[in-house]
């Protein structure tokens, strides 16, 4: 039975992961400290003999027994909310974390695979976003914090792997929306449901012409898994590229939930980007990975979803 590590095991991505291994046969060891986790992304893991929930703040040491066959960092504040309200915390989940669990795949000679981001882009000035893109980043702004925490986290994890030889991953992150979501976290969808779910404005900054793309979370993890499989180790994006401004992903989402709310316009935040577009000719070619849920067909679990709760 293969032994997983899986820092941030309680958050969105992160519980999806939880389940992903469990499915596969795995002993899942979920680390979180509940700082943006819940509980109940993971309740239904509990009782399953091969799940292991350790409650831990990751930029302290972290102590596992046993043998480990894979080290997955999925720990930090990832929307702009929480990175804003939490930006100490940021920056040290993506460097002392980080380190912490490299340390940590170095001593039990586990596989280790980053969660980074497409933040790492910055404000970028090409689309779509390749990984050889050096990315246009204000390291000093708002959301620094959020994107420089993450590009260390990719040095650091690449001077692991040259210099001590450990068997590294990096995935490149990008919109990502489904099941297990927070209300309103900051980031576009959930915030757009759960207004146009209570007949509420629908919130759109600057004029909704920036555009973004989404990735429903089921793609998401089979491409992570095909990477962790995979012998490549320099950064890989995984996104949808179809790419949609935030003025149509409001109307397609009030469309969805049968809404009568109406769009209103506020200030566009501090260095917020024009466009996120990845460019996942990489994913295609070797892991031969695309994502395959349609957005109305995702939207439509993910208004489920947020109803139900």
């Amino acid at each position: 039975m293969k032994r997983v590590l899986i820092t941030g095991g309680a958050g969105f991505i992160g519980s999806h992961l939880c389940d992903l291994f469990i499915d596969k046969g795995c002993h899942v060891i979920c680390v979180d400290n509940f700082i943006t986790g819940k509980k109940a992304n993971i309740a239904h893991l509990l009782k399953k003999k091969n799940f292991e929930f350790v409650e831990h703040n990751v930029t302290k040491y972290i102590n596992v027994a046993g043998r480990l066959d894979y080290v997955l960092h999925f720990a930090s504040p990832a929307s702009p909310a929480d990175y804003l309200k939490y930006p100490i915390q940021t920056l040290k989940v993506g460097s002392l974390g980080t380190h912490n669990a490299l340390g940590l795949a170095k001593e039990k000679r586990a596989v280790f695979l980053l969660a980074s981001t497409s933040e790492v882009y910055g404000d970028p000035l090409v689309n779509p976003q390749y990984e050889e893109y050096w990315g246009n980043v204000n390291p000093i702004g708002p959301r620094g914090v959020y994107d420089e925490a993450k590009r260390f986290a990719e040095a650091i994890t690449m001077a692991y792997h040259r210099y001590h030889k450990l068997d590294t991953k990096i995935v490149r992150i990008f919109n990502t929306y489904g099941e297990r979501m927070r209300e309103e976290d900051g980031r576009a969808i959930p915030n757009f449901i759960s207004q146009a779910l209570n007949n509420r404005p629908i919130t759109v900054y600057g004029t909704g012409k920036q555009t973004r793309s989404f990735c429903y979370i089921s793609d998401l993890v089979n491409g992570i898994y095909k990477l962790l499989m995979s012998s490549e180790h320099d950064p890989t994006n995984i996104g949808n590229p179809n790419e949609m401004t935030l003025i149509e992903l409001a109307k397609v989402i009030i469309k969805l939930a049968g809404s009568n709310s109406r769009i209103i316009f506020k200030e566009l935040p501090v260095d917020d980007p024009k466009v996120r577009r990845p460019d996942i000719a990489k994913a295609k070619k070797i892991l031969h990975w695309k994502p395959k849920v349609g957005l109305e067909e995702g939207l439509l679990r993910t208004i489920d979803y947020f109803r139900s709760i």
